[in-house]
């Protein structure tokens, strides 16, 4: 009965109290411990944080038309502005697509954030885009963002799967 994933992790921190949650997304089995370990340094070091995940510099235009890659716009500071499945920012003068980072399915949470977020309902953004960090940012939380140059692939469609599990099999 939840709205979002992010809502599951606090069903979780209601009943298991710590200061910090992780989730790596189900669709992203492929992300590394690394990236696991610098989404959890980054939330303990910055106290302004609410919420810490990861995203990648975009190589070229692939993937940019996809609604199932969600794209980030960062402030100078590091912190999520927007998240969108359409392409953002757009570069208006030349008509293409101006310089994108995409999201990577991990985050971070403080728990008092985390637990502040599942009260509020779902929001208009939120509920326009189906990116429940959308709800977050809406309600002034502040979203840090880890740049990596890992990208793992999601797995959105049933291709995606069985390209995954040849790669998982052929990982040995």
């Amino acid at each position: 009965t939840h709205a979002s994933g992010t809502d599951r992790v606090a069903e979780v921190a209601r009943a298991l109290p710590s200061l910090y949650y992780l989730n790596v997304q189900g669709d992203e089995p492929e992300i590394s411990p690394a990236l696991i370990d610098r989404v959890a340094r980054a939330l303990k070091s910055d106290p302004k944080a609410d919420w810490v995940t990861a995203v990648r510099p975009c190589r070229g235009t692939t993937g940019l038309e996809n609604p199932a890659v969600v794209k980030v716009v960062s402030d100078r500071a590091g912190y999520a502005l927007y998240f969108s499945r359409a392409v953002i920012p757009h570069d208006r003068e030349r008509g293409i697509p101006a310089k994108a980072l995409l999201h990577v399915g991990i985050y971070g949470f403080r728990r008092e954030a985390l637990l502040a977020f599942s009260r509020l309902k779902p929001s208009h953004l939120e509920r326009t885009e189906k990116l429940e960090q959308l709800r977050a940012l809406e309600h002034g939380m502040r979203i840090r963002l880890v740049e990596t140059r890992e990208a793992p692939r999601s797995i959105d469609t049933p291709e995606d799967y069985r390209a995954f599990l040849a790669r998982w099999k052929n990982r040995y």
